[in-house]
């Protein structure tokens, strides 16, 4: 698949970068990308939710009222969840959300979701660039080039470049990442990736194994 290579100013610089087919262009696996979806959510969890229950509640242990003759169910204790300030029955206690997937099945899921994103043309390739000092205007001026100002957008790095994050950091509609760091929400929750040209390697090799 080749798509025309841009600058920051939104000009076609006359090279197209050829993606490949086995990443950019499979049939997607629909159950793969729900199955990584919701392991980034489940992980994204803190699982700290805590309520007290019966035995955890300060109060009095007497018998508050007699077990039979009143005509009404027994009680044997005020912290029982059934009355006032008692504690609740079967409330949340802590827990780990983590589950475990394969790595092929989270290669396919990223795969699919760039599959999905080359079907809808929201794939952009960006010549390289970088900023001489991290400055949001810098990196505003590249999404009103690329139209891409009021569109949630993910810029994917070759590598790590800290003025150029730094840039992005303060806008609510766009991350920066390496190409190491993607995951298939991310990807999937963009309106618009845009994959700079030192990362399409990166990419390729660690989803063609």
């Amino acid at each position: 698949m080749k798509v025309a290579v841009l600058d920051i100013n939104g000009k076609e610089t006359g090279r197209k970068a050829d993606l490949s087919d086995s990443v950019f262009a499979i049939e997607p696996n629909n159950h793969a990308v729900y199955l990584d979806v919701k392991q980034y959510l489940a992980n994204q969890r803190q699982g700290t939710h805590k309520a007290k229950e019966r035995a955890e509640i300060t109060g009095s242990t007497r018998k508050i009222k007699k077990q039979k003759g009143t005509g009404t169910a027994r009680a044997g204790s005020i912290k029982s969840g059934v009355f006032r300030g008692g504690g609740r029955m079967f409330g949340p206690r802590p827990r780990n959300y983590s589950f475990k997937l394969n790595k092929n099945l989270k290669r396919l899921a990223r795969k699919s979701a760039f599959s999905i994103k080359a079907n809808e043309k929201s794939i952009i390739v960006l010549e390289d660039f970088n900023f001489d000092a991290p400055k949001t205007k810098n990196f505003t001026a590249v999404l009103n080039a690329l139209d891409l100002q009021n569109k949630k957008s993910l810029f994917v790095l070759g590598a790590s470049n800290n003025n150029v994050y730094l840039s992005s950091r303060n806008l609510k509609g766009s991350e920066v990442i390496t190409s190491s760091e993607l995951s298939t929400y991310k990807i999937l929750n963009a309106n618009q990736v845009v994959l700079l040209e030192s990362s399409l390697e990166g990419i390729e090799s660690n989803l063609s194994k």
